[in-house]
């Protein structure tokens, strides 16, 4: 039996990090700065580590699960964080959505010290992590990514190599990318809709069963017709990850011409105060703008 250090046991985090602990058959030392956080994961047989270091010291295999890419850098490459504290020949999965040349920078100083890094963004958020669907992408050395499989497997079994190390964030940075246009775009049609009278179930109807039809779509119809924004995955989060798309076109100067007002649009969500509401508040500002709900 190994011993797997998880970091990171948050909205999206604490819930993949319990499936390890149930099905992986592994000994999981959990490390989080909320107690609660790390309270739920030791109730399902995880165990407390002591500090970020002592984790790091004692696993074979670290995983990670965080907000910011500036928290992917503390833990690694800070004080007591990863790079100074684990041995070498650990392995480390970060599972977090990262910019791409953060994690090529992590991955550059892990490896000075025998340290090994697999960046693997995942798609699909809480409720695949329940039933065990998740979708992983994942960049680096394949050889390390194959000899973890039967603990990511724990999470999903849609498990992509798509090449070197970054090419994981860059595929989950274009996947949210499309997604946050596609569920714009579905709030502007259902408020245009409702603005010109149309029976707004026959509407979401056609667009769900035509070519308007997407997973955004259906989901933006889903929350703003229930008017239920309670967060799946929040504004806040969204708009950093599309910000981290914007820097990586950047990077390449290739202009971009929808993610942009995407973009402004989620910056508007957050300028109303509702940056911790679902992304799909972006209607909320169709909302306030014009005064009605779809659901008028």
């Amino acid at each position: 039996m190994a011993t797997i250090g998880f970091i990171g046991l948050g909205n999206l985090g604490g819930p993949m990090c319990r499936k390890i602990i149930e099905h992986s058959g592994h000994e999981v030392l959990v490390f989080d700065l909320s107690p609660a956080a790390m309270d739920a994961c030791t109730a399902v047989g995880g165990v407390a580590a002591a500090s970020l270091a002592d984790l790091a010291s004692r696993s074979s295999l670290i995983l990670s699960s965080l907000p910011m890419p500036k928290d992917v850098e503390a833990v690694t490459l800070g004080p007591g964080g990863i790079g100074e504290s684990a041995k070498a020949g650990t392995d480390y999965i970060d599972l977090t959505t990262n910019s791409p040349l953060v994690a090529r920078r992590v991955a550059e100083g892990l490896q000075a010290k025998g340290i090994h890094m697999i960046d693997a963004p995942v798609s699909g958020g809480v409720i695949a992590v329940e039933k065990r669907t998740l979708a992983i992408m994942a960049g680096g050395d394949k050889a390390v990514l194959d000899r973890h499989l039967p603990v990511l497997q724990c999470l999903g079994d849609n498990i992509i190599h798509v090449g070197e190390l970054g090419a994981g964030c860059v595929a989950k940075l274009i996947n949210n990318m499309v997604a946050f246009c596609n569920m714009a775009a579905g709030a502007e049609g259902l408020m245009l809709g409702a603005l010109a009278g149309v029976n707004m179930d026959t509407l979401n109807q056609v667009i769900r069963n035509s070519s308007g039809n997407s997973l955004g779509y259906r989901y933006v119809a889903q929350k703003s017709m229930s008017g239920d924004y309670k967060p799946t995955f929040t504004t806040d989060l969204a708009y950093k990850d599309m910000h981290l798309a914007l820097e990586l076109a950047d990077e390449l100067g290739m202009p971009l011409a929808l993610s942009p007002q995407v973009h402004n649009l989620m910056r508007m969500v957050r300028g109303l105060g509702e940056g911790g509401s679902d992304v799909t508040a972006m209607m909320r500002v169709y909302e306030h703008v014009l005064g009605r709900t779809v659901r008028d």
